[in-house]
C-alpha cells in the first residue's frame, strides 16, 4: 500500500496502475476502487454539496443524506476527480468527473440490451440506477 507522503501525484501521473482493471455496470463498487487507489471516504454531514474531494488531504467525504444508491453515483463521480487530477471544480471538470462515472456505472452490453427491449430514456435510466445526468454524459461521451 501507498504511504500517506507519497499519495499525491504529479499533474502527469495517473493514480490508476495497470494492473488495476475494475467491472463495469452494477458490478462497479467505487468503495473497492477507492480502497484500491487508498483514498479514505468517510460519511459526513455537508451543508450544500453530496460528496466533495478533499485533493489535499486524498479524502473524499459524502453527505450523510444520500441513500445508498446515492452514494455510490456520487463516489463515483468524486472518484473521476481523483481519478482526473483536477485540481479545481470548474464545469468542465464537473462534466469530466461525470463521464468518468458514467462510463463506469454503465455497462455498453447492458445498455446495448436495454435498448433493443425498450428505448424509453426513463425506463432505461431506473433499469441501469443512474441519474438522467450521468446517462447523458455517457451518451455524449460515446457519440460521433
Amino acid at each position: 500500500m501507498r504511504s500517506k507522503a507519497n499519495k499525491q501525484p504529479t499533474e502527469t501521473q495517473s493514480l490508476v496502475t495497470p494492473s488495476l482493471t475494475l467491472p463495469r455496470g452494477r458490478e462497479y463498487d467505487p468503495w473497492e476502487h477507492a480502497e484500491a487507489l487508498d483514498i479514505p471516504v468517510y460519511v459526513r454531514r455537508l451543508r450544500s454539496a453530496n460528496g466533495i474531494y478533499f485533493r489535499e488531504y486524498g479524502e473524499i467525504i459524502l453527505s450523510d443524506r444520500l441513500r445508498k444508491g446515492d452514494q455510490r453515483l456520487t463516489l463515483s463521480h468524486e472518484l473521476g476527480h481523483v481519478e482526473l487530477l483536477h485540481q479545481d471544480d470548474r464545469p468542465k471538470h464537473e462534466i469530466q468527473a461525470d463521464r468518468f462515472a458514467a462510463r463506469n456505472l454503465i455497462c455498453p452490453d447492458e445498455l446495448a440490451d436495454l435498448y433493443e427491449w425498450c428505448p424509453d430514456e426513463r425506463k432505461i435510466v431506473a433499469e441501469l440506477g443512474v441519474t438522467t445526468r450521468l446517462f447523458r454524459a455517457y451518451v455524449l461521451s460515446h457519440a460521433a
